[in-house]
């Protein structure tokens, strides 16, 4: 188990790097925008770049933001569970999760492989979606199995250890 969490963890890290870069992307994109915008030549095609570039920055972070356990949590009413009780929550949702997660990242890949078939392309470049799409199926995918693997692991923690993996 604990070689599938290493793998999990470093799969993570390194679609956080294209998260990352999707983001940079994103910021210098817009900045030139607003730049150019100034001397009347906008970037032709930032709305779709920004879109595919923001696309990309969420998907890939999914997965990461899991296991730095950067997403939020509403505990207001779990606070007063016992200890077993919310790592037995903990467990039901990773695993709820991975199981909608992985049917999200099945649907979008069909999507993609659809959208690759027909040849659609963006409105103003003309660049192809399904590159976007199939890379966000795959963040997805990484997102669901790294909920999979915190389920796994939920089973493994002890009673004084608290949350780390």
């Amino acid at each position: 188990m604990e070689r599938l969490n290493r793998f999990s963890v470093s799969l993570n890290r390194v679609f956080a790097v294209g998260s990352g870069a999707a983001v940079l992307g994103l910021i210098a994109l817009a900045t030139a925008n607003m730049v150019l915008r100034i001397v009347w030549v906008p970037v032709p095609g930032s709305y779709e770049l920004i879109g595919f570039l923001g696309a990309l920055a969420v998907a890939c972070g999914l997965g990461y933001t899991q296991v730095a356990k950067g997403h939020i949590a509403v505990t207001i009413l779990t606070d007063l569970f016992p200890a077993k009780a919310n790592r037995a929550l903990d467990a039901v949702n990773h695993l709820i999760g991975a199981v909608f997660f992985g049917f999200c990242a099945w649907q979008t890949a069909l999507w993609g492989l659809e959208i690759a078939r027909s040849g659609e392309v963006s409105q103003t470049l003309k660049i192809p979606y399904y590159p976007v799409i199939l890379i966000v199926a795959l963040g997805l995918a990484v997102f669901a199995v790294t909920l999979a693997v915190d389920f796994a692991l939920a089973f493994r923690k002890r009673e004084g250890k608290g949350d780390e993996t």
